[in-house]
């Protein structure tokens, strides 16, 4: 009877975690973490709507920088607040990953194709130009 209730137990718990939409584990905040000292940057706030993914800063570790704007974003983001910046756009899920947006480097003001995934509880963010490209790995 044990190894029947476990057995029942294990395949509800496997069906609980298939069934949960994919996107859902990328939602909430993420900590940004700096490639080159390993210290936290900001906080960037993962959303969907109408399917589509989108990221904002919300928050910034560096206090003094809060006030900050994007003088070298392109379009409609020049000129705006660093924090509540969306700096992720149009991204469409194809399974587990996240593809066809774009991502926003706020301090140059380049914007990459981006692809973002989950891997061990980990964000997976990549940003691209053709061959070339930088993964970053946020954290909650």
């Amino acid at each position: 009877m044990f190894r029947i209730t476990l057995l029942f137990s294990l395949l509800l718990q496997a069906f609980t975690l298939s069934a949960q939409p994919p996107h859902a584990t990328v939602l909430g905040r993420w900590t940004t973490v700096d490639d080159n000292t390993g210290k936290p940057r900001s906080v960037v706030e993962i959303t969907i709507t109408n399917g589509i993914l989108s990221g904002r800063i919300v928050d910034l570790y560096d206090k003094t920088q809060l006030d900050k704007l994007c003088d070298k974003c392109p379009d409609d983001r020049k000129n705006k607040r660093i924090v509540g910046l969306e700096i992720i756009r149009g991204m469409k899920a194809d399974g587990t990953t996240w593809e066809d947006g774009t991502i926003l480097d706020p301090e140059t003001g380049k914007v990459y194709d981006c692809k973002i995934w989950m891997e061990n509880g980990k964000l997976m963010v990549r940003g691209y130009v053709a061959f070339f490209f930088r993964t970053q790995v946020w954290v909650r």
